[in-house]
């Protein structure tokens, strides 16, 4: 026997009828989901090493003595400071030892008073600080002379996407660019 289908009145009956699952939400971003968890552990064992690492230039600021020592590790300990491990190069492991006191007085003041009772030195090969790279500097722009007359030269071009490129790249040759702009 073959089965009546419903008309669509009585099909948005029963569609009212029946309950569905509410929509499912999607997921929430990780950084938002994270952020709370990260900020309990910023607060309990701070930026670590890695904020140290970024910074040590500026900690330190002797870029002699920074380019002879690296942070490694910080270890917390129960009595609630901490042992800042230092990577030296041997023939200046002398001069890290005589300057500690200011060292740890330097980082104390970068992760907070207290933070690090005491450094640990070994010896040992040091990566080169990275180089600060100034940002490209930008030529300055055409007189208005010559600004002037690029316009009048390219007046005559009916595609304005051309016409850009044109002035673009007369500009990029009156100011003697090596690489088209």
């Amino acid at each position: 026997m073959k089965r009546r289908l419903p008309t669509e009145a009585e099909a948005a009956e029963i569609l009212q009828r029946r309950r569905t699952l509410p929509q499912r939400r999607p997921a929430p971003r990780a950084g938002r989901a994270l952020a709370k968890l990260i900020r309990t552990l910023d607060g309990r064992f701070g930026q670590g090493v890695s904020g140290l690492e970024a910074r040590w230039l500026e900690i330190l600021g002797d870029a002699p003595l920074a380019n002879v020592c690296r942070p490694e590790r910080l270890m917390k300990s129960k009595s609630g400071g901490a042992t800042l491990e230092l990577r030296v190069v041997g023939a200046a492991a002398g001069l890290v030892q005589h300057r500690s006191a200011e060292i740890i007085e330097r980082v104390n003041l970068f992760l907070g008073a207290g933070a690090v009772d005491r450094l640990r030195i070994v010896q040992g090969p040091v990566k080169p600080l990275a180089a600060k790279t100034a940002p490209p500097r930008r030529k300055p722009p055409l007189d208005a002379g010559a600004e002037a007359e690029l316009t009048r030269a390219t007046e005559t071009v009916p595609d304005e996407p051309l016409r850009e490129a044109l002035l673009r790249l007369g500009r990029g040759a009156l100011r003697g660019d090596r690489r088209a702009p």
